[in-house]
């Protein structure tokens, strides 16, 4: 027993207390997003991973959370016409546009994909809790918080908290703010026009612009709002109010 005591006395004195406080950091920074997926099923999250990495970079904050209810109902049907078709029945991860996705990276074409395979669920996982970028550990990462986030949350939460984080232009989070920042109004009163608008930038709200759209951007619109105007028995799940 003596031995082993000594034994143990030797690792502290040649390591330190370090080992033991990385391991506790890394403890808490994987039970991090579990336990604020429950906090934040009934609160608005303060901040996400992503407005905090950009602030450190330089980027403002302007951030307006706002419930569902007082976001125009198109803009969520053009969000999830534009980014996730099957966010009400899938489970968080969309396996099928995983399959088109893959079978476009492998065609041998040379091209590549032309899209991604991000669900809503995931985009919310990456915006609150992870980090941007192209990381292929972030996506693995992605997957089972995107499952554990779409367990717990229901689906109208779900889009509800993606609206109110998701990037609109630089340093401008949320529908209220982007609203407000590209047309001068409240997120209530956007017109369909509007919200297909936003979705359209959605890819890429740093270089594209809602309020000032370009050529392209006003045609993704015009194609939004064409999905848009097929959609209404796909988002049942949501509970949006009329007119849709």
């Amino acid at each position: 027993m003596a031995r082993k005591t000594r034994f143990k006395s030797g690792l502290v004195k040649r390591f330190g207390p370090w080992p033991r406080r990385v391991a506790s950091v890394a403890v808490i920074i994987a039970l991090w997003p579990i336990v604020m997926t429950f906090v934040y099923a009934v609160f608005p999250p303060p901040a996400s991973n992503l407005m905090i990495t950009r602030l450190v970079n330089g980027n403002g904050i302007s951030y307006d959370w706002v419930s569902l209810d007082r976001i125009s109902p198109y803009l969520p049907l053009a969000v999830v016409s534009s980014e996730d078709a099957r966010f009400c029945s899938h489970n968080g991860v969309d396996w099928i546009e995983f399959s088109d996705v893959l079978d476009e990276a492998t065609d041998g074409d040379g091209e590549g994909p032309i899209r991604g395979a991000s669900t809503i669920s995931m985009q919310t996982a990456k915006n609150l809790f992870l980090w941007d970028g192209r990381n292929p550990i972030r996506k693995v990462l992605e997957l089972p918080l995107a499952y554990w986030m779409d367990f717990f949350w229901t689906k109208r939460r779900m889009i509800e908290v993606y609206l109110n984080i998701v990037e609109w232009a630089p340093g401008i989070y949320g529908a209220e703010a982007a609203s407000q920042y590209h047309f001068k109004k409240p997120a209530a009163k956007l017109t369909k026009r509007e919200a297909a608008l936003l979705a359209a930038v959605l890819p890429n709200p740093i270089r594209r612009s809602a309020g000032k759209p370009s050529k392209r951007v006003t045609g993704i619109a015009q194609r939004i709002i064409a999905r848009m105007n097929i959609m209404g028995p796909y988002v049942a799940c949501l509970g949006l109010r009329s007119p849709l």
